[in-house]
């Protein structure tokens, strides 16, 4: 029995998140548990937990994670402002009339919502609670628009910015780190987040492209399942149009564009979202909005100028046009404070900052004991031997490479069923990726593949969290079965998605390799 202790502690773990009892405890308990049955049964060095308190200091220190309470922040504020309200309404009434426009503008009003956000929950509530009653009363089969809501709502995992792909990138590049140690390379290479978002922007746009195909040749197969708008919609105009994407798209160039440009750090940069959004909120809201305004573009003409000249103020040997343009700095300085102060006064009267940072605290709170709990999990793996008889069984697997990649994604498909991603990505990817990097996978194509097949642990039944968080929300009418049967072609679609991307490699690596 002890030579299969690191493969019952697997077996344990899956029993023990299927209980039902709060993930990190059961994860971190297994790994007790397991740590001290090994040390009674003579086949694991109890003073290997004594590293545990490294990884602690380790994560907490670590500086890409940070990012993720601040894009978790932004979210949050744009989901409390009610910006995805605005967006669906206009984008249904722009796409209302077309056979299957209302899907089509939730799919789009997805993707912006999934590049200026990340937040998957946050989304498919939005959408279930406005669109989904929208496309029932106009006669849109229950299952295809609840497959249309769901899946539009996880596009948020893989269109950067997003928790996923922070994760994932730690994740990848500690893998890749351990796999040029294990090839004696000593003057290592390393991943950044940067290049993870980079990678995944093309495929995340190549997902919707082939759900907005399938939606529109559905239509024209079956066009009772998505008739045209039966309600009159009245056309949005175009400064309606402009207000109501111009602000999400301003927001998404200025975290992804200062990223991607090098301009700013992930982290950098998503503290620039979190102040972006917390000034749409307050526009929105529309207390002293000329001053908030007159505060943002303050804000980005600073952004500019000092990017194209900049002055620091504590030399000596500056020279009058130097003086100058630091004393218009500190005046732009001094209105963007200005401005939000005002959005975070009004913010605060309509209670949109408290929910915000109430929700950004749990979902930090999750993630972050989760990452802590498997840090434990794996070093109690390790210590049974896990590490190797995994390492063992890819590389003694048929087809080689290729065939210890299939077999992996299998696994992590149908883990993807019963565990959440922050778990798949921190427990069992790093047993895994630094084998299929030295059977020669490039670490980021592989990165980009593994994040679309954790994307659809949102999807799949039973466990799927964009099946649950619709189902809170879904009118009476519709059944957990009309859900669970609406996302299935949409599974089949990310599949073709991975194919493709499996089968055309440069659509993951080209950008990042011209960009970095």
């Amino acid at each position: 029995m002890s030579a299969y202790l690191d493969l019952m502690m697997f077996g344990a773990l899956i029993v023990a998140v299927l209980s039902g009892f709060p993930v990190a405890f059961a994860i971190a308990g297994v790994a007790v548990l397991f740590a001290y049955l090994g040390w009674a049964l003579g086949v694991m060095d109890i003073s290997l937990l004594g590293a545990f308190g490294q990884r602690v200091f380790g994560l907490i220190s670590n500086q890409v994670l940070i990012a993720i309470p601040l894009f978790v922040l932004m979210g949050a504020l744009l989901e409390k402002s009610r910006i995805a309200e605005d967006l669906l309404d206009t984008m249904g009434r722009a796409f209302g009339q077309l056979r299957g426009g209302l899907g089509i503008s939730v799919v789009l009003v997805g993707a912006l919502l999934a590049a200026s956000t990340g937040i998957v929950g946050a989304t498919v509530v939005a959408m279930g609670m406005i669109a989904l009653p929208t496309m029932l009363r106009n006669g849109y089969d229950t299952r295809m628009a609840s497959g249309i809501v769901c899946t539009a709502g996880t596009l948020g995992q893989i269109i950067p910015p997003s928790t996923l792909l922070i994760i994932l990138a730690d994740v990848m590049s500690n893998a890749y780190q351990q796999a040029q140690y294990e090839q004696g390379k000593f003057t290592v290479e390393t991943l950044s987040v940067g290049q993870f978002f980079a990678a995944a922007l093309v495929p995340g746009l190549l997902l919707v492209a082939l759900y907005l195909v399938y939606i529109l040749l559905r239509g024209l197969v079956r066009p009772q399942d998505m008739p045209p708008a039966a309600e009159e919609l009245q056309r949005p105009s175009r400064s309606e149009i402009l207000s109501a994407i111009v602000p999400p798209v301003l927001l998404i160039f200025a975290v992804l564009g200062s990223i991607l440009a090098g301009i700013a750090t992930p982290t950098e940069a998503a503290a620039v979202g979190a102040i972006g959004a917390l000034l749409m909120a307050g526009v929105r809201i529309g207390q002293w909005r000329y001053l908030i305004l007159t505060g943002a573009c303050a804000l980005i003409a600073l952004a500019l100028a000092a990017g194209m000249f900049p002055v620091r103020l504590q030399r000596n040997d500056l020279g009058l046009i130097a003086l100058i343009a630091g004393g218009i700095y500190i005046l732009l300085a001094t209105v963007g404070f200005a401005g939000i102060a005002a959005a975070l006064r009004g913010a605060m009267r309509a209670r949109m900052v408290q929910d915000a940072l109430t929700s950004t605290m749990t979902m930090t709170a999750m993630i972050f004991a989760t990452i802590l709990a498997a840090g434990m999990f794996s070093l109690v793996f390790i210590g049974l031997g896990g590490e190797e008889r995994v390492a063992h069984w890819l590389q003694n697997l048929p087809g080689g490479a290729t065939g210890a990649l299939l077999v992996t994604m299998l696994v992590v498909f149908v883990m993807g069923f019963f565990l959440d991603f922050v778990e798949i990505s921190v427990i069992v990817l790093p047993l895994v990726t630094p084998t299929l990097i030295l059977l020669g996978h490039d670490p980021i194509w592989l990165g980009i593949i593994l994040a679309i097949n954790l994307q659809t642990s949102f999807l799949t039944p039973p466990f799927g969290f964009s099946l649950f968080y619709l189902r809170g929300v879904a009118p009476a009418s519709v059944t957990t079965g009309d859900i669970y049967r609406g996302v299935m072609p949409f599974i089949l679609l990310q599949a073709i998605g991975v194919a493709l991307i499996w089968a055309l490699p440069a659509l993951a690596t080209w950008l990042p390799a011209r960009m970095f």
